[in-house]
């Protein structure tokens, strides 16, 4: 009889918060470098800029809307995700196919996304904030007021502004993050040269972090601009063609800084859920 540990539905939203507690910083920074209009600074010159100007504590500018995010969109995804995947996988026939994984991770990403999509864009305003003249701030005290403000002020349609970006690009991510994860776990413990431990989780998410920022990042710029515009673009496609005309780089601007968050990210989720996992996970004897 060998004894396994299975995931608990909101492991993958607690791990997701730790995470986003230690690579917050770095995410402020992709934002203010995709919100520029012309390439003036790289990701270094940025953070100094912020620094200097603002001090140490505003690279967690937004640190509660992040983890309002982490709670409606990780929570939902991992939970739909890891779920299903165990109950499949319960049955006894082995791992699922990897066109499965894709499958479940882009429906579990997209429902995600939906559902993170007012957090995500009071996100991306705190962390924009302080770039703007003072005039124009929207100083939201924390990610509850930044929600009640936007749908006091600008209405409930505008809390799921960019929500078809943010949804596909919660599908792409998700494919890249999870099932890129269990398809790299499986393989790498299928070479028999490695065990189940932390340095297979390391290995492992770091291979999905890197497919996860190949696959969304022109998304990810596109979402930034939407959700931080003043109403300069009509839609998805009026700022697909605005970004284009920047040339085809345009959708890639920000992609160091954002693999050196999303990566960063990606492995301390994976480590962080397989240690809650191992320690406080559901027992299963098979």
């Amino acid at each position: 009889m060998t004894e396994k540990r299975m995931s608990r539905w909101y492991f993958g939203g607690i791990a997701s918060c730790g995470a986003a507690c230690c690579t917050h910083p770095l995410d402020l920074v992709k934002v203010h470098l995709q919100t520029q209009q012309e390439v003036k600074m790289r990701m270094v010159g940025m953070a100094m800029h912020v620094v200097k100007n603002d001090g140490v504590l505003a690279l967690y500018n937004g640190l509660s809307a992040s983890l309002c995010r982490q709670m409606s969109y990780s929570l939902t995804r991992f939970a739909i995700y890891e779920t299903v995947r165990d109950m499949m996988g319960s049955g006894g026939q082995g791992p699922m196919p990897f066109y499965q994984k894709v499958l479940l991770g882009a429906f579990g990403g997209f429902t995600g996304g939906f559902i993170g999509t007012p957090a995500d864009m009071v996100n991306v305003r705190m962390q924009n904030d302080m770039k703007l003249p003072a005039d124009q701030r929207r100083n939201y005290k924390h990610a509850l007021d930044g929600l009640f403000r936007v749908w006091r002020e600008e209405g409930t349609r505008r809390l799921f502004s960019g929500a078809t970006m943010a949804s596909s690009r919660g599908a792409l991510v998700t494919v890249g993050q999870l099932a890129c994860y269990d398809q790299a776990k499986q393989l790498v413990l299928g070479t028999g040269l490695m065990g189940d431990n932390i340095l297979t989780h390391f290995l492992s998410s770091f291979i999905a972090g890197g497919c996860a920022t190949f696959l969304c990042q022109p998304l990810d710029v596109m979402k930034t601009r939407l959700m931080n515009s003043k109403g300069e673009y009509r839609g998805v496609i009026h700022c697909l063609t605005e970004t284009a005309r920047l040339g085809p780089l345009a959708f890639y601007k920000g992609l160091v800084p954002a693999g050196i968050r999303l990566i960063p990210h990606t492995v301390l989720t994976f480590v962080f859920l397989e240690q809650l996992k191992k320690y406080f996970g559901i027992r299963v004897v098979s």
